[in-house]
Order: C-alpha cells, then structure tokens, then sequence
C-alpha cells in the first residue's frame, strides 16, 4: 500500500463492504478463513481500508493494533475492530482485535500493510503483532512523508502598492540626478548671503516657524530676543561678594556677643541659687 490504512475489521465472506479489502489467504497461499466449521457455514475474514467514508469522516490513519486476550482491559485510546458481519456469523471473543486511530496531522508513522501467515512463518521488514486463530498477525508500518507547506504569495492591496518604496527610491535618484545637473561647477548648494537662508539639509530649507518671525529677525536685531538680559562687570560681582561677607561677618559677630549675655546670665542665675541656699 503507498497509503497509510484507515481501518482495520471484520467481514462476512457472503457480505461485501465497500471500500474495504478482505484478506482471504495468507503469504503461503492458505486460505485464511476464521470461524469456519465451528457450526458456522460460512466464516468471516480479516479486511481493511485506505479510504475515507462516513465511518471515518474526520480522515484518522491507523496508527496501531495489538491483539487482546477476553479479561484483558481495552487500552485507552484503541476501539475493537469493526464487524461487517451477517446474523448468523460472529467474531470469537477469546482473542480480540483492538485498533488505535489518530489523527493524519499529529502521526509520525503509521500502518502501511496487514498480512496473515502460519504461526511458523517469518515475514522479513514486517512486525508481528500475534497469533489469533490458526494464524499469525503481521503489520508494516512506514514513516509518513509529509509535505513542506508552500509559502503563500502576498497578495498587496492598491493601498499598500502606493506606499511601496521602490518606485519612491527611483523617483528620488531621478529628482536627485537632475538636480545634480543643474548646479554649476564653482556654484555652492548652501545660500550663505542671508543667515535665515543656510540649508540644514541638501534641498530642505532651515527656516523659522511664523510665530517666531515678529520677534526675531534676521541681520542687525538678530540676537534682539537677548536684549533684556543683564551681563554683570566683574567690579558688580566682586561688589556683591564684597557686601555678602560683610553680612556674613556681622551675623558671626552678634552670634558671638548674644552667646556671651547668654553665658553671663546663666552665670549669675548660678549664684544666686547658691546664695539662697547659703542662707
């Protein structure tokens, strides 16, 4: 099989299931036939699927499959195989086939092909999942190739065209070139006659806002915003440093004579107790 099986079950050799391929004999050639002769007329074969239907609508592979003795527990995750059988057929119970399903996305490998054999036999690049029946049990599983997701191609609305810097970049060289053209040899880009008239930027003028313009003009009254401030001479420094260490000097000198009355009163109030208690 080139693809991953989706399900794995039973069938009635007198009732066929679309989609599903019955394994009527094993690699040596013996017919594989289970339950025939045990008061059963016709029997029942193991069969399986790589297709999806509405048994399988949400496209799960067949990941795994153990054989199960009758008081063994079910595994979470696996189900029993699946019965397409008739009235008067039915599945032993000694030995069940439990399948495990998950989904295509999430699988790194899968199972790709189920044969039957004589217990004796041995099937090369096969892994043998038991006996049941008269038969041995193999499956061959496969990594699943999948493929690498395509980049999608960026479909650009007319919006983001226009803001596109291409066709900007060109524009800008082809402005820029033939302006290059015009300016003479010996010419300078930059206006140095009038001092509001100095290019920052080659092509962006430096200009001031409007709100500016009736306080501040060019030439003679350039720096006339400065015309309030007041530069003091190094004599007015000295002056007021002259002042302030006079003050400074006064404060200290009176600090002094007030810790001196301070003293000469604390002095008397001394004697004066030990007048009092003299008496």
């Amino acid at each position: 099989m080139t693809a991953p099986l989706t399900g794995l079950g039973w069938t009635s050799s007198n009732v066929p299931v679309a989609g599903w391929i019955p394994i009527t004999t094993t690699v040596e050639g013996a017919p594989a036939n289970f339950g025939k002769g045990f008061a059963q007329k016709y029997g029942y074969y193991l069969c399986f699927t790589a297709s999806l239907n509405t048994l399988n609508p949400a496209g799960d592979i067949l990941y795994d499959v153990v054989i199960l003795s009758e008081k063994s527990p079910l595994p979470s995750g696996y189900m029993y195989a699946k019965e397409f059988l008739d009235l008067k057929t039915s599945v032993s119970k000694k030995k069940r086939l439990c399948v495990k399903l998950i989904p295509m996305g999430v699988a790194e490998t899968a199972v790709y092909d189920i044969t039957l054999s004589s217990k004796s036999k041995v099937i090369p690049n096969y892994i043998r999942i038991g006996e049941i029946s008269s038969f041995a049990l193999w499956c061959k599983k496969k990594h699943i190739s999948k493929p690498k997701p395509l980049p999608k191609p960026r479909s650009l609305s007319l919006e983001m065209n226009q803001l596109s810097l291409e066709r900007t970049n060109v524009d800008s060289l082809s402005i820029g070139s033939k302006r290059q053209t015009t300016i003479k040899k010996n010419e300078s880009i930059y206006d140095t006659s009038n001092a509001c008239g100095i290019s920052a930027i080659d092509g962006v003028p430096f200009t001031l806002h409007p709100k500016f313009e009736n306080n501040v003009t060019c030439g003679n009254t350039l720096f006339s915003i400065f015309k309030n401030f007041h530069i003091k001479s190094l004599a007015d420094i000295e002056k007021e440093v002259s002042n302030f260490l006079q003050q400074s000097q006064m404060r200290c000198f009176l600090t002094n004579i007030y810790s001196c009355i301070i003293a000469e009163l604390q002095l008397l109030l001394v004697l004066n107790m030990e007048i009092l208690l003299f008496l």
